[in-house]
């Protein structure tokens, strides 16, 4: 068993009903583009001032939505069965909602990655473990999306989906 663990956020341990269509037409509109996926490819090559624009619109949707978020039982017994061991949260949820979420839903992490320190999965993924300061071979992440375990096969830890 890994000695330490890092989730995902929406769809691994909370599931916040956002209104994506409607959110990818604002993103469209802030970027002036017809094609804003993937969105962390859209984002990543907007300036600054566009991000932070997509950012906001961003925040407003996830606080709008959470909340109504609820847990999402699978992630949620992974939380539970590394309690007292090492757990760090990788989203890309901002920070604006992050905090309030995890405190609705009692979750702690002894490191927390957001879309503000990067958009980019596997860079969190090596954040977290370095933090962890665990051998990457004893870490598991938990995500529900197959970008997760690409990102878990290319950083070289473990790696588990849940539904």
């Amino acid at each position: 068993m890994a000695s330490a663990a890092v989730f995902d956020l929406d769809g691994t341990l909370a599931c916040l009903p956002i209104n994506w269509e409607a959110l990818f037409e604002e993103f469209k509109r802030i970027m002036h583009a017809d094609v804003v996926r993937p969105l962390v490819d859209a984002v990543s090559r907007v300036d600054e001032r566009t991000k932070q624009e997509v950012f906001l619109a961003w925040d407003k949707a996830e606080l709008a939505s959470c909340e109504q978020a609820t847990t999402c039982g699978e992630g949620m017994k992974l939380y539970r069965k590394f309690k007292g061991k090492p757990k760090a949260l990788v989203t890309l949820q901002g920070k604006a909602v992050v905090t309030p979420l995890l405190k609705k839903l009692g979750l702690k992490f002894d490191a927390i990655f957001t879309r503000e320190d990067t958009l980019f999965r596997e860079e969190q993924l090596r954040m977290a473990i370095e933090r962890l300061k665990v051998p990457v071979a004893d870490v598991l992440f938990v995500g529900n999306v197959e970008s997760d375990a690409v990102a878990a096969l290319k950083v070289g830890c473990q790696f588990q989906k849940v539904k």
